[in-house]
């Protein structure tokens, strides 16, 4: 194998992102699309996937491609996030501090809330009537 590659999972939410990091001119390919055909025109949610790429300045470095799968744009663009990270401190062990200041290493564990019975929604009440 002449190039190296780097396979993480990122997740967050619902969503699972399979990320694969090879060397490259710094495209990404979502799905076999690319970022901003997945994301549709959001620069907020394509700032927050570049973001590990970014910081460790590896955005003209790597390619990455990632399959994803569950959730909503913003879930998965989240649990691309969390994969590059990993996938980069495979790469290089020194951008582990880095990822750890920055919060890109934690996995987000906030989840919907199930619904309990009696109840609309997981906390909401049906309308009380007095009369």
């Amino acid at each position: 194998m002449a190039d190296k590659e780097f396979i993480a999972t990122g997740r967050r939410k619902t969503s699972i992102a399979i990320v694969k990091l090879v060397k490259g001119k710094g495209r990404i390919f979502v799905n076999g699309k690319k970022l901003m055909d997945h994301i549709g025109n959001k620069p907020a949610i394509e700032m927050m996937v570049y973001r590990p790429l970014v910081l460790t300045e590896n955005q003209e470095k790597y390619d990455v491609r990632v399959k994803a799968v569950g959730g909503g744009v913003v879930s998965q663009a989240g649990a691309i996030r969390h994969g590059i990270a990993r996938a980069l401190v495979k790469a290089n062990e020194e951008y582990k501090n880095v990822f750890r200041a920055e919060g890109l290493l934690t996995r987000d564990p906030r989840v919907k809330e199930r619904k309990k019975y009696g109840r609309k929604r997981a906390r909401k009440r049906f309308q009380f009537s007095k009369r």
